[in-house]
């Protein structure tokens, strides 16, 4: 007798009680998208949402509402956006099969047509053929060419249906495919845009021997900051770095992106330490300079800061490992007092900062 039905209701109880008592120490809200984000954790079937999430409770200690959103967004809602593709894909196939069946018919409505006009043909060449049997075949020659310019005329006219048809699929996959790279809350690139983009210029730095730099940053003391003034206000922190960051990073093929909670990555392409620094000083001033207004009251929140850390692709340097080296001048950054940027020439050995 089997027992898969019970045994599957019993995982998921047990899994239920995992996330609440996840939800209840890492999490400062309890939500249904919060719980969907645990559900998911404690069942381990999304490794890459998983590693996230150790990464933000190792550095902060818990979840904030605006993580809860972002890997709920990246990782959930993502999964969303695939199966509107794929239905997507599944319209487009068939379509283009519909303008490959008409085509098919065309061709043998052609084909047909050519051997009844050579047919015909032998028929005129034939020296005994009377008036009678060449006025016969004349009006079938006319039928004939009647039919093919009808079926000619049907098969534009779909193939102009189906242009357009496609031209909408094909728009509407290419919507699909940014916001499924897009942090709906910046308007930056997410998790799954940085970690593609940092792959794709280290591939491209080793390839050609050009530099590829990486600035990553973070806000300084983001979550007292939430929880004394709230999570819209929060966001608007958010917003505002990816402005600043907009605004200064004007470098061709750069990826700007918010790949967690209050962390920013900036992937620079052709880019060298030198002007990396410059581009994440650039960034820092313009933050600190800026002055935040709660909007509901016109109230002054004062000022941000961000910490930033800077590196450059070594020789044997891998997406991971620049990426370990830049996170690690961050937090040497963070620890030398926040409001900073240092790059690995500053920060010291790996293990000094890590």
């Amino acid at each position: 007798m089997s027992h898969g039905p019970d045994l599957d209701r019993d995982r998921s109880f047990v899994l239920a009680q995992r996330s609440f008592e996840l939800m209840r120490d890492y999490c400062a809200c309890a939500t249904p998208r919060a719980y969907a984000v645990w559900y998911l954790y404690a069942s381990g079937t999304q490794p890459l949402m998983n590693d996230a999430i150790k990464r933000l409770t190792a550095q902060n200690g818990t979840l904030t509402n605006t993580d809860i959103e972002s890997l709920h967004d990246t990782y959930i809602d993502g999964r969303r956006l695939a199966v509107e593709v794929d239905r997507m894909n599944s319209s487009l196939i068939a379509e283009v099969e519909g303008i490959m069946e008409m085509i098919e018919v065309s061709i043998r409505s052609t084909a047909q047509y050519g051997e009844s006009l050579q047919a015909l043909s032998q028929d005129i060449a034939n020296t005994a053929t009377t008036r009678t049997r060449l006025r016969e075949i004349v009006t079938t020659i006319i039928a004939n060419t009647r039919d093919v310019t009808a079926n000619n005329r049907t098969l534009e006219a779909r193939m102009r249906e189906s242009r357009s048809e496609i031209e909408g699929l094909r728009e509407t996959l290419e919507a699909a495919r940014l916001e499924s790279l897009t942090d709906a809350l910046t308007g930056l690139g997410n998790r799954k845009s940085f970690e593609t983009a940092l792959h794709r210029a280290c591939d491209a730095s080793q390839a050609g021997g050009r530099p590829t730099s990486l600035i990553v940053i973070d806000i300084d003391y983001f979550k007292r900051f939430n929880d004394l003034y709230g999570h819209l206000t929060g966001d608007q922190v958010l917003r505002l770095v990816a402005i600043v960051m907009r605004e200064h990073v004007g470098q061709p093929g750069a990826t700007l992106a918010r790949f967690g909670g209050e962390e920013f990555g900036i992937v620079l392409p052709e880019t060298d330490l030198a002007e990396a620094r410059a581009v994440a000083e650039r960034v820092r001033t313009s933050v600190t300079g800026r002055e935040l207004v709660k909007r509901s009251t016109g109230e002054s929140l004062g000022k941000v800061t961000v910490s930033l850390g800077v590196a450059t692709r070594r020789e044997d340097d891998n997406a991971v490992s620049l990426l370990e080296r830049a996170d690690a001048c961050l937090f040497a950054a963070k620890r030398a007092g926040r409001n900073r940027t240092l790059d690995e020439t500053e920060a010291g050995p790996l293990r000094d900062v890590a």
